[in-house]
């Protein structure tokens, strides 16, 4: 029994001093080149996790400010009125005695007889003036809905000089006719690959409907009849030989390059 307890002794022994020469042989053999490799992946290690904090901080930068304003575009939607093509404006007219004085020909009197009201015809430009609760004025030609992906949206007047900053805010017309006029209306919308703004146009298929409204109140239907891919330099989608019929262009960008863009087509429904 003693032996048996001093064999087991001494082979405890054994293996504690064999587990001591491979620690101190793993100790003995760090050469310089791994303690360069070890550095060099502590190194890499947190710049990747100053990477992460960054992308991540950006992206919710980005979700924030295009939260805010989506609810700028909502609120442009909201403040919407419909206004007539042309307004009645009264204005008084006066009804005056001309009398030539004999001793000349050039002398004149003028005695006022009355005054009557007079209505006069003011037509009404093709775009609203809305002002948002910051302080910014928005001008818009219309509004529209995509029922299929639940997108409704004002359609902001183009200005070349705050293009960008307009196409941040909702829709914005790129070229051709105003809403519901004879020709092809071209209107840009960013695509964020969610749920906001043109991210859904992409999804559209042929036969879905897209309502326009103007801002005198008229809402036509188009029907999408095309969908295709561009190179953001082909600009051959905004002919406006239309046959002289209505038809819309809704133009954004594709998931996989920001260089291509997403062409949908779209007329009238007769």
């Amino acid at each position: 029994m003693i032996k048996y307890k001093r064999s087991i002794i001494v082979k405890n022994i054994e293996r504690q001093v064999k587990m001591n020469q491979i620690l101190v042989s793993q100790k003995l053999y760090v050469t310089p080149a791994m303690r360069k490799k070890k550095k060099l992946f502590k190194i890499e290690f947190f710049l990747s996790v100053f990477a992460l904090i960054g992308l991540s901080t950006y992206g919710i930068c980005s979700a924030y400010d295009r939260n805010k304003n989506e609810a700028v575009s909502k609120e442009i939607l909201q403040a919407m009125q419909v206004q007539p093509e042309k307004i009645i404006v009264e204005e008084p007219a006066i009804v005056v005695d001309l009398n030539i004085n004999n001793g000349s020909k050039n002398s004149v009197n003028m005695n006022e007889i009355e005054k009557i009201p007079v209505n006069r015809e003011i037509h009404v430009t093709e775009e609203q003036k809305v002002t948002a609760s910051d302080g910014t004025v928005y001008y818009t030609i219309g509004q529209i809905n995509i029922p299929s992906i639940n997108c409704q949206y004002p359609i902001l007047s183009s200005d070349t000089e705050n293009y960008d900053t307009l196409l941040k805010i909702a829709p914005v017309k790129f070229h051709g006719a105003n809403p519901n006029d004879v020709g092809n209306l071209c209107i840009v919308g960013h695509n964020y690959r969610n749920s906001q703004f043109f991210s859904k146009v992409p999804d559209l298929a042929n036969g879905d409907i897209i309502e326009i409204t103007d801002i005198f109140g008229e809402t036509i239907q188009y029907e999408v009849y095309d969908k295709y891919i561009v190179n953001e330099s082909d600009t051959t989608c905004t002919s406006q030989l239309t046959n002289g019929k209505r038809e819309i262009t809704l133009i954004t960008c594709t998931d996989a390059s920001d260089e291509n863009r997403v062409i949908v087509k779209a007329k009238e429904i007769q």
